[in-house]
């Protein structure tokens, strides 16, 4: 027999795009370890398409999207297809979408009490005056 028209060939290629979760968070480089990600996965600290898994065999496919809870982050990931080997970071970028906002810190603004933020580093000259005159009126 040739190729043509088997079934067993559609199924190996349909099961190409399916992988484990803890596995495709390990290959996409969401954790350091297979481990880390499968017990990432038992604390109910992921969600696929907002259904809350509980076992890492979960299985994942292209256009998932995954929720993910990790160090108090919220990121959300949309799978663009299953991963081949644990490669560079570049090739990992490449398995996900980042649908969430970058998570970044808000810069530091005084606040009206006269207080600094702590490490928000010297006082402008602005904020200089703005103490100076705080503190005469008193």
């Amino acid at each position: 027999m040739t190729g043509e028209g088997h079934p067993a060939g559609h199924a190996q290629t349909a099961m190409a795009a399916v992988q484990r979760l803890d596995k495709w968070l390990w290959f996409a480089r969401i954790v350091k370890s297979r481990t880390l990600a499968a017990q990432l996965v038992s604390d109910g600290k992921v969600r696929v398409n907002r259904a809350k898994v509980a076992k890492p065999a979960q299985t994942v496919r292209p256009d998932d999207v995954l929720t993910i809870v990790i160090r108090g982050n919220i990121q959300v990931l949309k799978v663009l297809g299953p991963g081949a080997r644990r490669g560079p970071p570049a090739e990992a970028r490449q398995l996900y979408e980042m649908l969430s906002p970058p998570v970044g810190k808000a810069p530091a603004q005084p606040d009206a009490s006269g207080e600094r933020a702590r490490g928000a580093g010297r006082p402008s000259k602005r904020e200089r005056r703005l103490i100076d005159r705080f503190t005469e009126q008193e």
